[in-house]
């Protein structure tokens, strides 16, 4: 199909003949596109917006032909959620809760704490009434329950929320898996230890408890101390090792007591060298061994994990550590492996590899996924697949038979051997009746919201169909026939008819009327012309209205339109004769016009056409993808080309003054002949008219006069005070206070806002308001005395005020209004011995006032609080490193700021604030800049000023290799270092920090207790870093100190 822009264009391509009297009925069918051809399906790739007779790709698709029924809902399939046969039942992560169900599966297939556990008394459960929820209550009722669903529920999954609820776990955090088994064993050795079954008290010791002594040997006298214990795990440490047996081996070698280390004997009564070890005297049925992936780094402060490969058995001989064999049973088969995916020690995944005790099947535990391995084999696969964390990762060695390797296993459950006759009813653990109602009543709910997901389906299956007969039934009857009566629906109501996913509403056609009542010509783009029985149709199951049928076509649309389009016509070619006539050459008398009014006269001339049938409009102009005034001016000269920057509402608008006349700014308009104007006119009959003759507005030429006579005034008096006041201005032979003049006992005190604000005024006269008045209260205190002392004037505080000589105060005095004067004196008293100086100001110093400004100065640098320092690194010698590496922490305009800053005339002051001056001393010149502006800063600044009188700005000025740092008061040197590190990439354990000389090396010390206040300069000396990234990985990680299980149920709480 034609594209839109060229539908647009025939739609009105007859009125160029056709006047609006002459309209017809054939006329005003081809505005509204009635007789365009309709579009063939598959001729389209998307409905033809500007086509009401194009019913293709509106949705159709979707309902032509046959439909699978499950495109009819998106509702899961309820018996996904169902427990597959004959495999287990997952448990749902909670957020960070995966360590917590790896757990809860490796104990739930340990049969005999299974069936412990269904032996402990349950008054609550047992008592349970049905129609209500169950709740436990204890750590053994929670298990109870939890372990009985996962035995015989239904679900694919179960929700473990309840037990983390009442151990008072934090779902978002992860946490240290084995210290959580740990406290978990413990926590329920104590609560079964309470249990009245005297076989239930030591359930605990029975499976996991073995024992194992510490034998201490003296090398002087042989004598052996053995110090018995009792172990839940083993604890192996992986580093250095690459299989199982060498770090058994370690676990229980020997260790040299000497030197410092040396062991009291109590046969030889002092100390001795000595040995000692570890004997292991006997092994529980099940043996956890812990592989110490995760270990504290002493350097970094945080825990590290080692990503070391190790071998282990599937079936593990005990007896060659052990010290007295007896009748114990040594060889143990490997039960279960608990993975941890990822690099770091804080962050990653947690799943398990657990081995059915009935059938001998392995199956992978992830949370809500479980995986059965195939051929009764454990399959570690993916979870090996970590991240690197250096550059040369070690390779995976290989595995003899019956042995698999792990760089991620962090511990083994081992369990004895049972012998091959053994009775296979063992292995079987039946649910108790009280608590298989229990599950029956999970169950049962299970069971009705399937029930009522699989009807919500069927209604939405059924709603579907019905849906696609209504359209396979109504689409074939949409298209409407030349000759036959028909109606104009809305498209996006077709549209969301055919969309199945949102509700059908009833037609409105409101947004479609004209003025008139009638369906307006610009609208017919986003109708559709469908035949009359499909429209009763529609109206009769949907409602809604007004219908808008054939003689819906407004008539008077159409002929507005055609005058519009006539008069845009013949706009075009007055545009076009008014720019030609421009060029000529002015002859006769003339006419003033506005350069933007000219610019722009066309667009003014359009508005001013269609300002009668705004009304009426609806997007004319719009529609075709063009603006309704968007024309070429490239036939213009650059004089007449439409301006952007200037909206004009009226023509010659931009010539008229405040007062009403002729605007004085003659280069804002310029003359047009008489021909031109008249065309002009024609199109704007009510704009000002401005004969070659007119006078300027007389009130504008006044005023203008009067504005030039300040200036001169203006001129003439900042002449006489500089004249008056030369040196102040060119701040020359200026006093000081740490070399106070000769010859003289007083100097006056003005503030240094005063100076700027008269040096700008002087310079530039006629753009800046005179100086009338100094305002010297703005150093005094509420009191009316003076806030500064001549040791803290001296020491940095007189940057806010500019010295006066007596003589140049007479000038002040005179030209100037002042509030109250100020002045410091000088006076000698000599004795015979000896003579002393004295300065006092006048008024006297309020101390009352000067305390309180002194102690809130220090409470300032106490307290701050996102306050600026800076972290300088220096090399050996103390150089300042210098790197090419741009800063990241500074601002991006920060260099552009210190130019502005060289540039800037003497900088400005404001009344509340504190102020960047310095003063030059007696006989300095101005020193120029490399640009040649003036470096001089105004009087008065003592504190900042150096030999030779060049200004120093009081603004830190960073060197390369020195970075800002946003900190406060009550922040941590361990926060700081760990800022530093992401500013240098530099750990906290490489870090030197001293500020003034003096070494930062309390870590939990805060930065206000330490001495850092704001502007600190800090200096860093980093020693040799370490190449263990993925300990840097840790500490970027680690933020907060960890707080582990406290808080937590684990703990007793």
């Amino acid at each position: 199909m034609a594209p839109r822009l060229q539908l647009e264009k025939a739609a009105w391509r007859w009125v160029e003949m056709v006047k609006p009297e002459d309209i017809s009925r054939e006329h005003i069918e081809i505005a509204y596109r009635v007789n365009v051809p309709a579009c063939k399906r598959g001729a389209c790739r998307r409905n033809c917006k500007g086509n009401p007779n194009c019913l293709v790709g509106i949705g159709e698709q979707a309902w032509l032909g046959e439909i699978d029924e499950n495109a009819f809902h998106n509702i899961d399939d309820p018996n996904s959620e169902r427990r597959d046969k004959n495999t287990f039942v997952g448990l749902t992560n909670l957020g960070a809760t995966c360590y917590v169900n790896t757990f809860l599966q490796v104990w739930f297939h340990n049969l005999e704490l299974r069936r412990s556990l269904y032996l402990c008394q349950n008054p609550r459960a047992q008592d349970h009434n049905i129609d209500s929820d169950y709740e436990p209550q204890s750590i053994c009722e929670h298990l109870q329950y939890l372990f009985a669903l996962l035995q015989n529920s239904n679900r694919r999954y179960i929700d473990p929320s309840g037990l983390v609820k009442a151990l008072g776990l934090d779902t978002g955090q992860q946490q240290d898996a084995q210290e959580f088994s740990k406290l978990f064993l413990s926590l329920l050795e104590d609560t079964l230890s309470k249990q009245k079954n005297s076989s239930l008290q030591n359930v605990i010791q029975r499976q996991f408890c073995g024992q194992f002594s510490y034998v201490t040997v003296c090398n002087q006298c042989g004598r052996a101390s053995p110090l018995p214990s009792r172990f839940y795990e083993l604890e192996l440490n992986i580093q250095g090792h690459k299989n199982l047996t060498e770090c058994v081996t370690e676990f229980l070698k020997e260790e040299k007591l000497d030197g410092d280390n040396r062991y009291f004997c109590e046969s030889c009564q002092s100390k001795q060298s000595a040995t000692r070890r570890i004997k292991l005297h006997s092994l529980p049925r099940t043996i956890n061994l812990q592989l110490m992936r995760f270990v504290f780094d002493r350097q970094t402060g945080h825990k590290k994990k080692l990503n070391t490969f190790i071998s282990f058995p599937e079936q593990l001989d005990m007896g060659p550590f052990l010290e007295a064999k007896q009748d114990q049973k040594c060889v143990y088969e490997l039960s279960a492996v608990l993975i941890h995916r990822g690099v770091s020690a804080y962050s990653g995944h947690y799943i398990a590899h657990v081995r059915d005790a009935r059938t001998s099947d392995w199956y992978k535990f992830n949370d809500e996924e479980i995986e059965k391995m195939e051929g009764k084999k454990l399959q570690l696969g993916i979870e090996e697949d970590i991240a690197e964390t250096v550059k040369s990762q070690a390779r995976k060695p290989k595995c003899s038979k019956g042995y698999h390797c792990s760089r991620n296993a962090y511990m083994l459950v081992y369990k004895v051997q049972e012998e091959e006759n053994a009775d296979p009813s063992t292995n079987d653990v039946e649910v108790p009746a009280f608590l298989q109602r229990l599950v029956d009543q999970d169950n049962h709910k299970f069971e009705e919201w399937c029930r009522e997901m699989a009807d919500m389906r069927k209604q939405s299956v059924d709603k579907g169909k019905a849906k696609h007969e209504e359209v396979k039934e109504l689409y074939e009857l949409l298209p409407a026939t030349d000759g036959q009566p028909y109606e104009f629906v809305p498209l996006d109501w077709l549209k969301k008819w055919l969309d199945d996913s949102t509700a059908t509403k009833a037609i409105d056609n409101s947004l479609f009327l004209c003025s008139h009542g009638k369906l307006h010509p610009d609208k017919v783009g986003e109708a559709k012309r469908v035949s009359l029985p499909a429209a009763m149709l529609l109206y009769q199951r949907y409602g809604g209205g007004p219908q808008l049928d054939g003689s819906s076509l407004c008539r008077e649309c159409v002929g507005e339109r055609c005058r519009v389009l006539r008069l845009k016509n013949q706009l075009n070619e007055d545009y076009r004769e008014v720019t030609n006539l421009v060029k000529r050459t002015l002859s006769g008398e003339g006419y003033w016009v506005g350069k933007a009014s000219l610019r722009s006269w066309r667009q003014l001339a359009m508005e001013q056409l269609e300002e009668d049938e705004q009304e009426t409009m609806h997007s004319f102009g719009q529609t075709n993808g063009q603006g309704a005034h968007s024309t070429n001016n490239k036939e213009y000269g650059p004089e007449l080309q439409e301006s952007s920057e200037e909206v004009m509402k009226t023509f010659n608008e931009d010539i008229i003054c405040s007062h009403g006349g002729l605007s004085i700014l003659e280069t804002e308009r310029r003359l047009v002949s008489s021909e031109v104007w008249i065309k002009l006119r024609a199109y704007f009959p009510k704009a000002p008219e401005f004969t070659q003759q007119q006078e300027s507005c007389p009130q504008c030429v006044t005023l203008e006069q009067e504005e030039k006579d300040n200036e001169a005034v203006s001129k003439m008096m900042a002449l006489d005070q500089k004249s008056q006041l030369l040196n102040l201005f060119q701040e020359k032979n200026r006093p000081t206070l740490t070399k106070w003049p000769q010859d003289m006992d007083v100097l006056y005190i003005v503030p240094l806002y005063f100076v700027d604000e008269w040096k700008k005024f002087i310079r530039r006269p006629t753009k800046s308001s005179p100086v009338s008045s100094i305002g010297n209260s703005l150093l005094l205190c509420p009191h009316g005395g003076f806030m500064f002392t001549y040791d803290s004037l001296v020491n940095g505080d007189a940057q806010h005020i500019a010295l006066i000589w007596p003589s140049e105060w007479e000038v002040i005095s005179r030209l100037f209004m002042v509030d109250q004067p100020i002045s410091i004196h000088y006076s000698r008293q000599a004795t015979p011995s000896s003579s002393t100086t004295q300065y006092s100001t006048q008024p006297d110093l309020c101390w009352e006032c000067r305390e309180g400004f002194i102690f809130q100065q220090q409470r300032d640098l106490r307290e701050y609080t996102q306050a600026t320092i800076y972290v300088r690194k220096v090399l050996e010698d103390k150089r300042v490193m210098k790197e090419a590496a741009p800063e990241h922490n500074a601002s991006s305009s920060e260099a552009e700021e210190e130019k502005e800053e060289q540039k800037e005339e003497p900088p400005k002051m404001d009344r509340e604030g504190d102020l960047d001056f310095s003063q030059l001393e007696d006989g300095a010149k101005r020193v120029k800049l490399s640009d040649g502006s003036s470096a001089a800063a105004g009087p008065g600044a003592f504190s900042t000023v150096k030999a030779g009188g060049i200004r120093r700005s009081t603004r830190h000025r960073k060197l390369r290799g020195e970075k800002a740092l946003i900190v406060s008061a009550n922040q941590t040197l361990k926060d700081l270092k760990i800022q530093i590190m992401h500013a240098f990439s530099v750990a906290p354990f490489d870090q030197n920090l001293s500020i003034d000389g003096k070494c930062l090396t309390e870590d939990s010390a805060t930065l206000g207790s330490l001495g850092v206040i704001p502007e600190s300069i800090i200096c860093l000396k980093a020693d040799e870093p370490i190449a263990d990234y993925a300990a840097m990985d840790d500490v970027y990680q680690v933020g907060m100190p960890e707080e582990g299980f406290k808080g937590t149920g684990l703990l007793g709480h």
